[in-house]
């Protein structure tokens, strides 16, 4: 009887076969017979065990990375990120080069929303994933940095900046 995460590993191994179009028979094809249709459809029901080099082998000829194919809750899957809010006076007045494309990705996002009071804007989840994606870290560390920065809002906007 599959374990509830050999369960999940499956069904997260069939999930991304099936995005990129391939049947079970397609994927030994495509690999040349590397991938047997009979072992993948025993990793993707969870009835056998798949050993991390496996895995890793199966991430690269899927062309994604190892954690897309682990199941949501495993810890290892890319971290969910919040929103933050950038002070704009202290992010547009630094001159160090390693903000620059903060400032650049905030003033585009000024100008999509017309959004100029140049106090503060907020980034959402995904914006801060693309520019974590940018500096090569995750959310979170990028966080640790705007915050080393002194770029983040830490309270109330509206303490801060009344009105």
């Amino acid at each position: 009887m599959p374990s509830e995460y050999a369960k999940a590993l499956g069904a997260r191994l069939r999930a991304i076969r099936q995005q990129q179009g391939l049947s079970l028979q397609g994927v030994e094809e495509k690999s040349g017979g590397k991938w047997k249709a009979v072992v993948v459809g025993s990793y993707e029901r969870g009835d056998r065990a798949v050993t991390v080099a496996r895995l890793s082998d199966l991430a690269e000829f899927y062309r994604v990375p190892v954690a897309e194919l682990l199941p949501e809750g495993s810890g290892v899957r890319q971290e969910s990120a919040g929103k933050i809010v950038l002070d704009l006076e202290q992010l547009y007045e630094h001159t160090v080069d390693e903000l620059a494309p903060v400032a650049r990705y905030a003033r585009a996002i000024q100008l999509q929303r017309g959004d100029y009071n140049g106090r503060v804007l907020s980034i959402r989840a995904d914006d801060l994933r693309a520019l974590a994606i940018v500096y090569d870290t995750s959310p979170s560390g990028l966080v640790e940095q705007l915050t080393e920065y002194g770029v983040l809002v830490t309270e109330s906007p509206r303490s801060r900046f009344p009105s």
